[in-house]
């Protein structure tokens, strides 16, 4: 339904639109209504089509889906926006100056002194856990939903459950990120690598391709969320190359299996090959980058192979045994798929 000034079917509607109880209109498009101070208590999902440039009417905007209805259990609201206009959300005039701060020591309880609610007595107290011959009902009349149970979530000894979640980003400055994660990794990547060939010549050069990852972090850009949104086992490398460079990547089983096909260990005695294919185990189930560095040889299943100075000596030494490592990373890195 179309509600605006000038129309009038619209506008007839729009009691219907504002009450609880009726069940129409459900959807509506209107391009100032919600600035207007219009009450709709039940207002569950606001969708932005048009740059909202004034801090006061956004405010006006997100005001509308902040309204509570405990009758039809709305206790939140999603805003989708396609037009960057929740970037207000990041000036820091958005909530002004903090009406009270309040830094808890270690042991102190989470909410401000003054603010805390008042504890119930007697008779009327909610214990921290249930009786014995009390049962939690989450979802009274319902199936439970398939997977792993329902974990139950106590808050200061109240009985709690996550109605919805949100994950925001920031940026190196602090700011909130609104477009998309894997645009902003693509474009902040991009900035730093001006081309693929210029990634690769940097991941090749770098002794240790931990060095790449950590200073990627260091400027706000962090792997691990865009890796867990592709939900794939990808090397750092791969990540890089297929969202910044739109390259078919390969998983790190695939990069290790490539690598024993190719038999680079032959060159070298028993224990030293025992050596590298587990490191090369530890690439492909954990992502370890770091392979040269000997305090990895310090924990299974290094330990029973034998000692630190026992397994650099296969390799003729330190300087060996690095040598070794990084012509196993650059087998690794061969194929750029």
């Amino acid at each position: 339904m179309r509600i605006t000034g000038s129309d009038k079917e619209g506008q007839d509607q729009l009691g219907n639109f504002i009450d609880p109880e009726s069940k129409y209109p459900v959807l509506v498009t209107t391009s100032r209504l919600l600035s207007t101070g219009v009450d709709a208590q039940t207002c569950r999902l606001i969708v932005l089509d048009r740059a909202v440039g004034s801090m006061t009417e956004f405010k006006q905007i997100v005001g509308r889906g902040t309204r509570v209805h405990e009758e039809t259990k709305k206790f939140y609201f999603t805003l989708i926006d396609f037009r960057g206009a929740s970037s207000h959300f990041a000036d820091p005039d958005f909530d002004g100056d903090p009406v009270q701060i309040y830094t808890p020591d270690q042991g102190d309880p989470i909410t401000p002194p003054d603010d805390a609610p008042t504890a119930a007595e007697g008779d009327d107290a909610i214990p921290p856990t249930p009786g014995e011959d009390e049962t939690i009902v989450d979802q009274p009349g319902l199936p439970l939903p398939p997977g792993d149970p329902i974990r139950k979530i106590y808050v200061d000894g109240v009985g709690a459950s996550i109605l919805a979640e949100r994950v925001e980003y920031l940026d190196e400055n602090g700011k909130l990120v609104t477009e998309s994660l894997r645009d902003f990794t693509k474009t902040a990547l991009k900035k730093r690598f001006a081309s693929l060939d210029d990634f690769l010549k940097r991941w090749k050069s770098a002794e240790r391709k931990q060095v790449i990852i950590e200073e990627l972090e260091a400027e706000g850009l962090a792997l691990d969320a865009i890796a867990d949104e592709l939900g794939k086992n990808l090397d750092p490398f791969d990540l890089i190359c297929h969202v910044a460079f739109d390259k078919k990547p390969l998983t790190r089983r695939e990069r290790a299996e490539n690598v024993r096909k190719r038999d680079v260990f032959t060159k070298y005695g028993p224990q030293a090959r025992a050596v590298l294919d587990a490191l090369l185990e530890k690439y492909r189930d954990e992502g370890v980058l770091n392979l040269d560095d000997a305090n990895v040889l310090k924990v299974t299943p290094f330990t029973a192979m034998g000692s630190v100075v026992q397994l650099i000596k296969a390799f003729g030494g330190k300087e060996g045994f690095e040598k070794a490592v990084h012509e196993m990373q650059d087998a690794l890195y061969q194929e750029t798929a």
